[in-house]
């Protein structure tokens, strides 16, 4: 699954020229529901009632206040990671987090706010 993962997102890299920061590259968040069509797991970083309020189907919800604690409770390492929140700006602290302990991952530049797919509450 990861070898397509990245194949898949590879190729996406070179079509919209994404960047790269801290060791994890970013994408555009039309980008999503193919990634996680291929298998990716979306990973919400917004506190939970945000969480509520409306997510990506499918989502996993970790805020950022429990990643910045050390809790990887909801994370598995063998799954490839979509990292979102409601803006951008937690999702990029969140993927630094997340990519120095080891986590294959993907963050996104936009937000749910940008958002325009199907949610769940």
């Amino acid at each position: 699954m990861k070898k397509v993962f990245w194949m898949v997102f590879v190729v996406l890299l070179l079509l919209t020229a994404c960047g790269t920061e801290k060791g994890y590259l970013t994408i555009d968040i039309d980008q999503v529901q193919q990634l996680q069509d291929d298998g990716a797991v979306v990973l919400d970083v917004r506190e939970v009632e945000e969480f509520e309020e409306g997510h990506i189907i499918g989502a996993v919800n970790a805020p950022l206040s429990k990643l910045k604690t050390g809790d990887r409770s909801v994370l598995d390492k063998k799954k490839s990671y979509i990292v979102i929140c409601r803006s951008g700006s937690r999702s990029k602290e969140a993927s630094a987090l997340l990519i120095d302990d080891g986590y294959d991952l993907v963050n996104v530049s936009e937000g749910m706010s940008s958002w325009t797919g199907e949610v769940e509450y």
